[in-house]
């Protein structure tokens, strides 16, 4: 069997306990063993071999599993979660926020096998604006990996898809610096009534990554929904995601739905939550206290964009003051980091719809299954992360990798394996109810699970919550999205 034919309800799950990554990246030479034992090559073999990909050869050295799925000439993007170089807690706490370079280099060397010389692997992404790319590679091996690859006339690059950097000083943005941007340019793209905020009530009161929100909603409203998307991720003829598992503020979850936020171009187009009396932001958003602290943000946050210097010093003052008044953030809810945020899931379904339809003209192909662009994920779960995430988050090391051909049923297993009920968690639940531009066909409940664990073979709404993992939530969905256990 052909393995373009892999279906796309179908996840295929591997367990290893006791896996870690190893201390140092290993950079031998591609498409060999690397020189260290390594807990993500072993996991990815057999979670590839286990959901039947390229069956006739397994066991022997012809084996290709990707083969099918890549062919040769085409352009790849790895799209990892390279969030940010540091947790605010732990010296090494990176490595349970970003996409191992371990597992990233075990997916590369099975991609270059399948393209047999021919065709070319590019890493991106666009990580948190206050963090260094440059020191996230750093910390994956990834620039030693480029080189590796170089030396084998591998056509393999790193790209940074942000146009901007900032430094930040306790959570204040101080300077601002231009950067290249995708050497493939950026697509805007404009979703109108096919967009998850068709509707919405929140138009005019978005709030982004930056202070500016006019910026903002100027994209999102008299029916327009605009995007500015990699031109690199809008060209390459197939993507692996490589999500990192772990818990999110905003969404529950981080998994492969989640991790196209960063093909986008601009972070200020992207609206987090929804700000005023109806908003999301929190509970109780008519609340006296909170309408000041939201009047109070808005002065401060316009200091900062309009007086250079002495504007973010006085911000940096406020948020201190702020904290002992209204609570710090990892203790109360606010900024939409709850169950209830209804604004985040429906932006990052909007960019899944851009890039599973959209082309280079900025138009988008009929939407039928047949024509989404070929999206694979591979999610590292071998330490996960649970809590307060998706920067704080604390370790899980749960061993898992998985792997499937569609986002919504790989982000429905994540769920279910984490303890949580996908149809708690909107952006799961959503994403197989898409409007217009259909991104599953069928129900979570429906996903068949290939695993190593026979207790989870069988279909997603079959597996007994007994059996599964049982991560922490962010504190504002705890209580909330967590599947019960029998006693």
């Amino acid at each position: 069997m052909r393995d373009e034919h892999v279906r796309q309800d179908s996840v295929t799950i591997v367990v290893h306990s006791g896996a870690r990554y190893p201390s140092d990246i290993s950079v031998a030479p591609p498409q060999g063993e690397p020189s260290v034992p390594s807990a993500a090559y072993s996991a990815l073999a057999e979670c590839l071999q286990l959901a039947g990909l390229d069956s006739a050869a397994a066991g022997t050295a012809a084996w290709n599993p990707l083969r099918g799925l890549v062919r040769p000439g085409q352009t790849v993007l790895l799209k990892p979660n390279l969030v940010k170089e540091s947790h605010p807690r732990e010296a090494g706490g990176w490595c349970y926020m970003t996409t191992s370079g371990d597992l990233i280099r075990a997916v590369a060397d099975r991609v270059f096998a399948a393209l047999e010389g021919r065709g070319s692997i590019i890493i991106a992404d666009a990580p948190q604006t206050d963090s260094s790319f440059d020191t996230i590679c750093r910390l994956l091996g990834l620039q030693d990996l480029e080189r590796a690859y170089a030396s084998r006339d591998l056509r393999f690059g790193l790209i940074d898809l942000r146009c901007e950097e900032w430094t930040a000083r306790e959570g204040v943005i101080v300077s601002r610096r231009k950067l290249a941007g995708d050497p493939n340019g950026y697509i805007r793209f404009d979703l109108g009534s096919s967009s998850e905020f068709h509707d919405h009530p929140g138009a005019g009161f978005y709030y982004g990554a930056d202070y500016d929100s006019v910026e903002l909603n100027s994209h999102h409203s008299g029916g327009r929904h605009e995007y500015l998307i990699s031109g690199t991720a809008i060209r390459a003829d197939v993507v692996i995601s490589l999500p990192k598992l772990k818990t999110h503020k905003k969404a529950g979850i981080t998994g492969a739905l989640k991790n196209l936020v960063g093909i986008n171009g601009d972070k200020n187009w992207l609206p987090h939550h929804t700000e005023g009396p109806r908003g999301d932001e929190h509970p109780d958003p008519s609340a006296v206290m909170r309408r000041f602290e939201r009047d109070m943000v808005a002065r401060v946050r316009g200091l900062s964009l309009r007086i250079p210097g002495i504007g973010p010093q006085i911000h940096r003052l406020a948020r201190y003051a702020g904290r002992q008044i209204f609570g710090d953030t990892e203790a109360v809810i606010r900024s939409g980091n709850w169950y209830g945020n209804d604004t985040v899931w429906r932006m990052c379904l909007d960019l899944n719809k851009i890039l599973a339809y959209g082309n280079p003209e900025g138009r988008f192909r009929l939407p039928l299954p047949t024509n989404r662009k070929p999206h694979l994920v591979i999610v590292d779960g071998i330490v996960a992360g649970q809590g307060s995430g998706p920067l704080n988050p604390d370790p899980v090391e749960a061993g898992l990798v998985m792997f499937g051909t569609n986002p919504a049923s790989v982000d429905a297993a994540c769920a279910v394996l984490m303890g949580f009920d996908p149809d708690r968690i909107p952006i799961v639940r959503n994403a197989f109810r898409a409007r217009a531009l259909a991104l599953a066909e069928w129900h979570w409940r429906d996903v068949r699970a290939v695993s190593n664990r026979p207790e989870w073979n069988r279909p997603l709404g079959e597996i007994d919550p007994d059996s599964t993992f049982h991560f922490e939530p962010h504190f504002g969905w705890k209580g909330h999205i967590e599947r019960s256990v029998r006693s």
